[in-house]
């Protein structure tokens, strides 16, 4: 075990809320490591294999303020609570899909099958279960994370830690959201586990493709030891600006980002294949569409395809049955066939670069979009000025032209001048900076106090992107409420 790590685990509560902070440099310590995850142990010959597929399953549940006296709680408990709401009844179903492949991976194995599947739980959802007690899911997580005969099917992603969507998460909460994550799942599954996370699945597959909201995003997991990104194909484009070519979508590719310094950084994105997410993974369409692919060429290395694919793991009647009628028979069929298996995402990667493929080799692409900005902007010597003109040009007279994300950068005011534009989101992560950043600078430890923990909690989950897509009404008064008393501990 690592010698700075305190122990080889992190406690779940501490100062009575989720453990989200205070180890920053210990795990900082933990993931920046270049040894192999899944090489070691896992069980495929490249050689024999013509081409793969990789699936994940994404899941979540908001926390809101509606317990007993209204203190924060998981929205599966609040579910649980009060049955006859909507579609509340459901509630138990999905505590089932959050459970069920601890059951179904081991079941598999016995059965002498080769299973994979990769698992994305917003951190909040985690702690949703701890604050429940239900250690029935919590423990049936853990058999598949944390024991050794398990680790060469299962691969946790990391991501951001209350469902915030990158593109409008204030630029300096990004790596915020991505080590709460990090501090959580140690808590939970400890250091061993937390090592072998090098993917990382950003909430609603939203990238965004605001040069500097990119690059910050891009380098803060870099810093946080991630090695590669799951990234919707519409949301990337070739340098030029056409989309990927067909063939492109089943190897990794290299994002690339500029930001408006004239500074670049890159990692290694996986492409999730458009279509209906629950559907396609449901069916085990990835599967399918895999015996239909064969080698392709990184330079002059001939590899296998992989058909990558992502969906929530619960929501819906095809999660909740066709992906259980579907998922495990799938195992079974491939049992005699070595040339069509299934991947982990950094399996994968892993096992094409042992073969002498590098990260420079595999197809460049960008946030859509940016082909317009730097077609005005030379990247390389670009300066602030010179991107927010181009911005600005290209958004007064083309009207396909967007950039959605958060513009506003470390060298702004937070606050002067925006007062009656910037959201309440924005509003208190502006706040938490103006009062803890100078702080922390001068002594790390003070991540450690209650005071910043509890204000860190509030700003993440006023990020949480499920207030703003569920509605007027009910949910926008939640986040008002999160708000208000992440306010009230900031003043």
């Amino acid at each position: 075990m690592i010698a700075t790590a305190p122990r080889n685990n992190l406690e779940i509560s501490t100062n009575g809320l989720p453990n989200i902070c205070g180890w920053e440099s210990e795990i900082a310590t933990i993931v920046n490591h270049n040894q192999p995850v899944f090489l070691p142990q896992s069980n495929l010959e490249l050689n024999q294999i013509s081409a793969g597929f990789a699936c994940a399953l994404h899941m979540h549940q908001p926390t809101i303020p509606a317990g007993a006296n209204g203190e924060p709680i998981c929205n599966l408990q609040h579910m649980l609570e009060n049955p006859h709401d909507g579609d509340n009844h459901n509630a138990e179903v999905f505590a089932w899909c959050y459970s069920r492949m601890g059951d179904w991976i081991p079941e598999l194995v016995a059965n002498g099958c080769n299973p994979r599947i990769m698992l994305d739980y917003s951190g909040n959802l985690l702690w949703g279960f701890q604050q429940m007690g239900r250690n029935d899911i919590l423990d049936n997580l853990k058999k598949i994370t944390c024991e050794p005969q398990y680790q060469p099917y299962v691969e946790w992603l990391g991501t951001m830690w209350s469902h915030a969507v990158v593109p409008s998460t204030p630029i300096p909460d990004i790596k915020l959201q991505i080590q709460a994550w990090q501090h959580y799942f140690a808590a939970i599954f400890g250091f061993e586990a937390l090592k072998r996370v090098k993917g990382f699945s950003p909430p609603e597959m939203h990238l965004p493709n605001n040069p500097d909201t990119l690059y910050e995003y891009i380098k803060a997991l870099k810093e946080c030891g991630y090695t590669w990104l799951l990234v919707q194909e519409h949301s990337v484009e070739r340098l030029d600006g056409s989309g990927l070519h067909h063939d492109d979508k089943y190897l990794p590719n290299r994002l690339v980002a500029h930001n408006s310094k004239g500074e670049t950084i890159s990692i290694t994105a996986l492409i999730k294949t458009q279509g209906s997410d629950t559907k396609l993974v449901a069916q085990m369409q990835p599967y399918h569409e895999a015996k239909g692919r064969g080698k392709q060429q990184i330079g002059d290395v001939s590899v296998p395809s992989c058909v990558s694919q992502i969906a929530d793991g619960e929501n819906g009647g095809v999660m909740m049955n066709e992906f259980a009628r579907d998922y495990q028979p799938v195992w079974h069929e491939l049992k005699d066939n070595n040339n069509i298996v299934g991947f982990n995402g950094t399996e994968y990667i892993e096992l094409i670069e042992a073969t002498g493929v590098k990260p420079e080799d595999y197809p460049t692409c960008q946030a859509v979009g940016q082909h317009k900005i730097w077609q005005q902007v030379d990247p390389s010597s670009a300066t602030p000025e010179k991107v927010a003109q181009a911005i600005a040009h290209l958004q007064e007279t083309d009207h396909q032209f967007h950039m959605d994300g958060a513009s506003w950068t470390d060298d702004l005011s937070w606050v002067k001048g925006y007062e009656n534009v910037l959201e309440p989101m924005n509003q208190l992560s502006a706040m938490f900076h103006q009062k803890f950043d100078s702080l922390v600078a001068k002594d790390a430890s003070v991540t450690k106090t209650k005071e910043y923990q509890e204000a860190l909690l509030y700003v993440l989950l006023v990020e949480t992107s499920c207030f703003r897509y569920w509605g007027q009404g009910t949910w926008t008064d939640y986040a008002r409420e999160l708000f208000r008393r992440g306010e009230a501990l900031l003043k």
